[in-house]
């Protein structure tokens, strides 16, 4: 098991490729001064989670994954989904949470569970209040309170699609 950084992620689901780029540099940036004693804590949506997991296994670190709902996968697509097993498959420890359908309550929850002992979070974030329960600015803001570091990770020239 590595010892040192745990570090977990929130971010945006709906970049455009050209901000996928910039957001794996970044995240490689901040992470490369720890490798490989790096533990990463994602949900694996797609997106930001998905490249940091990647980031993380990329610089020899371990991956740990939290399963918001057992029906998580099949509300992605099938592309998103690939990624999502493949990442799954890779992770040294899965939580799973005890709910059936993924929903903003079981997101939330996961999100806590998320922020458990870990000592920094990465937000790809563009500053936006939260569009609901569970979202970056939530988690961003819920991490804030219990004096856990965050690092706003949102490089010039990013944007959103505007997808789900």
């Amino acid at each position: 098991m590595h010892q040192g950084l745990r570090v977990a992620v929130t971010g945006h689901r709906d970049l455009t490729p050209a901000t996928i780029d910039l957001v794996g540099s970044a995240i490689q940036r901040e992470l490369a001064a720890h490798a490989p004693a790096i533990v990463g804590v994602s949900c694996l949506a797609p997106g930001a989670d998905q490249i940091f997991a990647d980031a993380v296994l990329e610089l020899g670190g371990e991956l740990e994954a939290i399963v918001p709902a057992r029906r998580y996968g099949c509300v992605l697509t099938a592309d998103d989904r690939a990624e999502f097993d493949r990442l799954l498959g890779r992770a040294r420890n899965v939580v799973r949470l005890p709910y059936d359908t993924p929903t903003p309550a079981t997101y939330q929850a996961a999100n806590e569970t998320l922020l458990s002992g870990v000592d920094l979070l990465l937000a790809v974030w563009d500053g936006r209040p939260a569009q609901g329960t569970g979202g970056t600015a939530e988690v961003v803001g819920d991490a804030r309170r219990r004096s856990i570091e965050v690092r706003i990770l949102w490089p010039e020239g990013a944007a959103r699609s505007g997808g789900p």
